[in-house]
């Protein structure tokens, strides 16, 4: 019975275990019976033995033959990357491809409208005639409303007086009876006071034609003088301009950014000298250099100083002398100031013989009836108007815009 154990024993162990490298494998045929009537245990044999892995092909090397050609199981890497690295790429990068940039388009400066930029002066305007319109016929105070409005718009007092009268005589004549048929006729009067000669005038082939500047201080005379550089140098003309006032070195200095900004030549002299010998050497410049146009700076001066007004007369009698001619002498005032630009208009025309006016700052706090004055009073054209601080915002003035602008039909 203890035998009988220890066998079983022994077969369990071995089953379980595999020991010795042997498994248990069955057999179909009939056992052998054991001793006391219990079948023998099954027959053990070696296990057999795993086959080695199969060893990983070698990876091909590099050729430099081409491949036959087939069909590829792989995508080929784009056209526009490249390896990084040496050998075999592992990494595609991409290539920056350059990208065709057409040249910028040069800039056009708009020409500004009178009625974008009168729009204070015309709101005022309008408020003081409110009173005038909303009346339902031409009576005697319609009358007092249409002087105090054109007073209060800086007309002036004689200018004023001289277009009511002629109002009033085409009422008569031509029967007007309502206040907006006198506002119509109204804005005919004052195109007709403000048209004039427009043009700037040049001199022969022969002389250097010169534009001498003039004005009180602080009216944006040397910033109208690099304006106009401009435009004549984009017109295809060529420029010099002359730094007249040698009073105050940044007035030279500012022109002669200018001038280096606008291509156009330069003159100065010494702060604290002679304004007239700096309009001399350039006028001799230009002409030296067939250069056409010369625009002269003098400084700012007030008008009742006397000496300064002699000082004047002697720069323009030096630049008209040949190789030049002065052709213009341009006045220029600032709007904003009122009834004071009319007076500063007639000591400089009686001093120097003022051939026409520029007016600045016509976009600010400016009324606009100082035109009409200046224009009505002294007979001298308005040429140019600063509408802006740009340079595109000088403009050649416009007598039917500007009244358009001041008092629209609508």
């Amino acid at each position: 019975m203890l035998l009988t154990l220890i066998v079983v024993a022994c077969a369990v162990f071995v089953a379980l275990t595999g020991y010795g490298g042997y498994t248990v494998v069955s057999h179909r045929r009939e056992r052998r019976a054991l001793p006391g009537g219990r079948p023998a245990p099954p027959a053990l044999r070696p296990s057999p033995a795993r086959p080695p892995a199969r060893p990983a092909p070698p990876r091909p090397e590099p050729s430099a033959e081409p491949a036959e050609a087939g069909p590829s199981t792989a995508a080929a890497p784009p056209a526009d990357l490249k390896y990084e690295g040496g050998g075999q790429p592992e990494t595609l990068a991409p290539v920056p491809v350059p990208v065709p940039v057409a040249p910028p388009e040069p800039e056009v400066l708009e020409k500004p409208r009178f009625r974008d930029r009168l729009g204070k002066a015309r709101s005022l305007l309008a408020s003081q005639l409110a009173g005038l319109r909303g009346r339902s016929k031409l009576d005697r105070e319609a009358w007092d409303e249409l002087e105090e409005a054109l007073v209060l718009a800086d007309v002036g007092i004689l200018t004023t007086e001289a277009l009511l009268q002629d109002l009033q005589q085409r009422a008569r004549t031509e029967g007007l009876s309502s206040p907006e048929q006198v506002v119509s006729a109204l804005k005919e009067e004052l195109v007709n006071r403000l048209e004039g000669d427009r043009e700037l005038h040049r001199a022969g082939p022969d002389l250097a034609t010169v534009w001498l500047f003039v004005g009180v201080n602080g009216v944006g005379k040397t910033t109208t003088i690099g304006k106009v550089a401009m435009r004549e140098t984009e017109e295809g003309r060529r420029v010099v301009v002359a730094a007249g006032d040698t009073f105050r070195a940044a007035a030279a200095d500012q022109l002669q950014l200018w001038a280096e900004r606008v291509g156009a030549g330069f003159i100065r002299g010494s702060e604290g000298g002679d304004p007239g010998a700096v309009v001399f050497d350039a006028v001799q410049h230009a002409g030296a250099r067939g250069i056409p146009l010369v625009l002269a700076d003098t400084a700012g001066r007030l008008h009742t100083k006397v000496n300064l007004m002699e000082e004047l007369k002697k720069i323009r009698r030096v630049a008209d002398r040949p190789p030049g001619s002065v052709t213009e002498v341009l006045l220029v005032i600032d709007a904003t100031t009122g009834q004071n630009g009319l007076v500063q208009a007639r000591q400089f025309t009686e001093a120097v013989g003022v051939t026409g006016i520029v007016l600045t700052k016509l976009d600010g706090t400016a009324k606009g009836g100082i035109a009409v004055a200046i224009a009505s009073e002294l007979g001298v054209p308005i040429k140019l108007v600063g509408l802006g601080e740009g340079p595109e915002d000088l403009v050649t003035f416009d007598a039917r815009e500007f009244v358009d602008a001041l008092l629209p039909d609508d």
